[in-house]
């Protein structure tokens, strides 16, 4: 067994083959996610951990893949910030092949993990020392949790929705009736959907996002930059809803090739006209998209806390998915910042 932290030495093919063949695999996990965020040094430090297996025989040696975590540290331009808000995101799982030991899932787990033992950190690893360590889960790890929590990462629970995209009829048939008739309306009266639209086209979305997380989500957006930088990627998709070239909304989606589409952000201008609904024809366009280009999953990417009220649950469960509960893994590397942290998101929500 051997642990990999450099990009450097991870075989390509090895990559792409623990991807096609895992069962947790997400797009988020790929070596176009990690050059993505690599993209971007002023938003992101990005990391890569990956364990190999070699096995010798008498005519030849084999080495695999096992598991692999790509994840990046959150940056801040303003020194004073980036101290009180600096954390280590894992969207969608660690990567992992279904015959993974436990053995070797607790050397990724402690590679990445934040210790006060300078003596038990890989060395240049996760240098700018995280508040805290959150992995996103999109599939189920119900399997290795005991293995999670022996290596300090607790289990919170967390919803999403899964929507069957095997074939557009299978969509269509679980649609709620609100939805179909908010999609029909919409569409009888001039929404339409851009699958390629302009930078331009991109820029206003950017801003009708931007005021929605201003205005209700209140919590950081990504700066224009990172939407720029991906609207260029092979697998992203900027699927937009318009209207007479006025753009309402839309949704932007990650692809995993023959496996999932990923609704990364969506937003739509609902109350402009009084017939025509955005954000729900922006995530049936992802559905829809998904189910054409024959991805058999759709996935929400979070639905909230199952003990809290959330109105955006409410909203995706209309679109006729399965939810589940892969909850996320949390390592609080330093609990006095983490607090704090959270204070500060409660009062910013209130206000």
């Amino acid at each position: 067994m051997q642990i990999l932290t450099d990009i450097t030495q991870i075989n390509k093919q090895q990559w792409e083959k623990l991807i096609a063949d895992s069962s947790t695999a997400t797009w988020f996990q790929t070596r176009e996610a990690y050059d993505f965020f690599a993209s971007l040094p002023e938003i992101f430090t990005p990391f890569v951990v990956a364990v190999k297996r070699s096995q010798k025989s008498k005519v030849r040696s084999q080495e695999s893949l096992q598991g692999l975590i790509v994840g990046y540290i959150t940056k801040d331009s303003n020194p004073l910030k980036q101290f009180f808000t600096r954390r280590a995101i894992i969207i969608g799982g660690p990567l992992l092949t279904n015959d993974i030991t436990d053995a070797e899932l607790r050397a990724l787990l402690l590679t990445i993990r934040q210790t006060k033992d300078k003596e038990q950190r890989t060395k240049d690893h996760l240098l700018h020392a995280p508040i805290y360590i959150e992995m996103r889960n999109f599939n189920d790890y119900s399997r290795w949790k005991n293995v999670f929590e022996e290596c300090g990462f607790a289990y919170q629970p967390h919803l999403n929705f899964h929507i069957d995209t095997s074939s557009v009829e299978i969509m269509e048939s679980n649609l709620g009736k609100s939805r179909k008739r908010d999609i029909r309306t919409s569409m009888r009266d001039g929404a339409i959907v851009i699958e390629k639209p302009t930078l331009e086209q991109v820029r206003t979305y950017y801003e009708i996002l931007a005021d929605l997380y201003c205005t209700k989500v209140k919590t950081p957006l990504f700066p224009w930059k990172f939407f720029e930088q991906l609207w260029q990627l092979p697998s992203a998709h900027f699927l937009l809803i318009v209207k007479e070239e006025e753009v309402l909304g839309g949704t932007v989606c990650v692809e995993l090739a023959g496996k999932c589409l990923y609704e990364w952000f969506a937003c739509g201008k609902d109350r402009q006209y009084k017939t025509i609904f955005p954000s729900c024809m922006a995530t049936y366009s992802g559905m829809r998209y998904a189910a054409e280009h024959n991805m058999p999953r759709f996935d929400m990417m979070g639905a909230g806390k199952p003990e809290e009220a959330y109105g955006v649950r409410d909203f995706k469960a209309k679109f006729g998915g399965e939810m589940v509960e892969y909850g996320r893994y949390l390592r609080i590397c330093n609990k006095l910042l983490y607090n704090i942290g959270k204070l500060g998101i409660n009062i910013l929500k209130k206000h």
